[in-house]
């Protein structure tokens, strides 16, 4: 069974930049596409970017579009996602997932892996 670790979270100052890492315990290039989720205390878990299973089609949601990247290293099973001029209302545990569907998606109950999360933390 797919697994995916979380890493990469932490502290950081309002307008910092931070790469969380999702890898996973075997390849996962071309056979599932890979969301980065968010999820906030007392809230649903929310999309935040994704890539389909090629790599090729990366999608964001608008809170971070054009500050955050989402990127693939197929050598080394991982999927990147770079925060860039971060703010305080990034904070939440943030969680890899992997779904079968060839474009990825947005919905959370379409992902059949998870990663256990990491925590990032903006601070005002």
């Amino acid at each position: 069974q797919l697994q995916l670790t979380e890493s990469g979270g932490g502290l950081v100052q309002t307008g910092g930049s931070l790469r969380l890492a999702c890898t996973a315990s075997e390849r996962t290039e071309t056979r599932y596409a890979i969301g980065w989720f968010r999820q906030k205390p007392g809230y649903e878990r929310e999309f935040v970017a994704g890539l389909n299973r090629s790599g090729g089609y990366s999608m964001y949601s608008d809170s971070v579009k054009g500050r955050f990247t989402v990127s693939r290293d197929h050598a080394e099973n991982t999927v990147y996602l770079q925060m860039s001029r971060l703010r305080p209302e990034d904070t939440a545990n943030y969680y890899c997932g992997a779904t079968r569907y060839y474009s990825g998606s947005r919905i959370v109950s379409q992902y059949s892996f998870w990663g256990q999360g990491t925590p990032v933390t903006v601070l005002s």
